[in-house]
Order: C-alpha cells, then sequence, then structure tokens
C-alpha cells in the first residue's frame, strides 16, 4: 500500500506490531436490513485500538498520563462484505509506523466463520496538549515507547 505525499508516493511502514480483536456483532448494531450499520465498523476500529494499547503498553489513559490527547484527524473505510447479527468479526490493528508526531494504523475486519474480509480501514491521530495546541514534534513518552517495542 502507498500514501500520496504531495505529488510523490511512499510506501507505508509496516511493523510486526499487530492485534487481533474478536468483536461479537450485537442486535444494537444492525440496521433495518439485518446488517452492521456502516458506522458502526468504525466502532470497531476503536475496539481494535483500544486492544493495541493494552497489549503494547500505550493506551489512552497513559498518554493523557503524559499530558496528552489523541484526536483522530482521519478515517478511511471500505465496505467488502456486510456482517450481520450474531457474527464474530476480528479486527485486525497494525501499527504503521512514521516519523511524524502522529499514531497510525490500518485495520482488516474478518468475519471469523469463513475468514472473509468484511472491511478495510485505516486511522490516524495527532497529539495535541492540555490546552488543545497541535503537537508537532514526537512527545518524550511516545519516543520512549517506540524505543521500548523497538521501533527506534
Amino acid at each position: 500500500m502507498y500514501i500520496r505525499v504531495g505529488l510523490k508516493k511512499r510506501a507505508l511502514a509496516y511493523t510486526d506490531l499487530v492485534v487481533n480483536t474478536e468483536v461479537e456483532v450485537r442486535f444494537s448494531e444492525v440496521d433495518a436490513m439485518g446488517v452492521v450499520w456502516h458506522g458502526n465498523y468504525i466502532k470497531y476500529f476503536e475496539d481494535g485500538r483500544e486492544a493495541f494499547g493494552e497489549k503494547y503498553g500505550i493506551k489512552y489513559l497513559d498518554v493523557f498520563a503524559n499530558g496528552f490527547m489523541t484526536p483522530i484527524v482521519k478515517t478511511v473505510c471500505e465496505h467488502k462484505l456486510p456482517l450481520a447479527y450474531g457474527d464474530v468479526a476480528v479486527v485486525q490493528t497494525q501499527y504503521i509506523n512514521t516519523e511524524a508526531a502522529k499514531i497510525h494504523f490500518l485495520f482488516t475486519i474478518y468475519r471469523k466463520s469463513d475468514n472473509q474480509i468484511a472491511a478495510t480501514g485505516e486511522s490516524v491521530q495527532v497529539f495535541i496538549d492540555e490546552k488543545r495546541q497541535l503537537v508537532l514534534t514526537n512527545p518524550e513518552f511516545y519516543v520512549n515507547w517506540k524505543k521500548k517495542v523497538g521501533l527506534l
């Protein structure tokens, strides 16, 4: 996969930092057609981000405890096939390494019963400080986390 940077394309820096999260589709998540409402896939991405933070030691509360927040500035979701009430989805969350002061994830949602891809996507989060000002350099705690997990 490539991302466009200006007029150039740059390869994504994939990592081995991946977590798989199972999500059972609840009745409240389906629409009148009996399939998962499209907006709930973004919620499943959030489930993946939270599981990633738990596994790799960079939970939202850790970020907040260091004086920062990480609002989402980009989400992309491509729907491949519908999930239905009672399906179990596997959300694969993969961290993409970047030198910029941001957190980038790729997602693949599989239907567990047949391993078919239901959706793919990505999210990008930036750092803001306690005054809600954009932080353009990687916070020290984030640099230390990258060192701890072998990215620096």
